[in-house]
């Protein structure tokens, strides 16, 4: 009776344990996911972590953003990032291909690879998909193409879809950097504010 009793506390708090551990939500993404120009504090993930855990949703954010990163180098590398447990896989890659004209098709099997592998690894897993979109001067034909990969492979995956992590902020020159392209601190804060609600849905 004693043996069985020691067993049942052991198991809640084993129970009580995974309950309370927070989840992880890894960012997988460019330079717009890795704050390019800022401190990594000012970044948009680390933003929406503290805008998550003070609605007491108890998670950790993981910032995997490489500034650069195109959808091939983000599937040879996505082996290495999936050494650690994942509970929400956000997928931000595209945007390079999309600016060096790379072809779309192989922009999409490399973006269908790295959500195979998160699935292979973590079956429960959900999977976000932050779309992009190409500066119209790359062409109406492939700018259309190009827009289309992310609602479709969201579709096809069973995936939450932000239609484009840049709404709001991207073309607004006060809100982003000298460059035109990334964000500043002020732009970052506008797309954690509305980015959050979908993890909140999901967790």
């Amino acid at each position: 009776m004693i043996v069985a009793k020691k067993v049942l506390i052991i198991a809640f708090a084993l129970f009580f344990q995974a309950s309370t551990k927070p989840k992880v939500i890894l960012f997988f993404g460019d330079s717009l996911t890795a704050g390019y120009g800022l401190s990594p504090e000012e970044a948009f993930p680390t933003l929406v972590e503290q805008r998550l855990n003070k609605k007491e949703k108890r998670v950790k954010v993981v910032n995997a953003g490489l500034s650069g990163e195109t959808t091939a180098g983000g599937l040879s590398r996505i082996d290495w990032i999936l050494r650690q447990p994942v509970d929400i896989f956000v997928l931000e890659l595209g945007g390079n291909d999309g600016l060096r004209g790379l072809p779309v098709e192989q922009s999409r099997m490399n973006l269908q690879g790295i959500i195979d592998k998160v699935k292979a690894k973590y079956p429960n897993c959900k999977i976000v998909m932050a779309g992009m979109m190409v500066p119209p001067n790359m062409g109406k034909e492939y700018t259309d193409a190009f827009k289309r990969v992310y609602p479709e492979l969201a579709a096809a995956n069973k995936a939450t879809l932000i239609p484009f992590i840049l709404d709001g902020v991207g073309g607004i020159e006060k809100l982003n950097q000298a460059d035109g392209i990334h964000p500043n601190a002020e732009g970052h804060q506008i797309i954690s504010a509305r980015i959050a609600p979908v993890f909140e849905r999901l967790l």
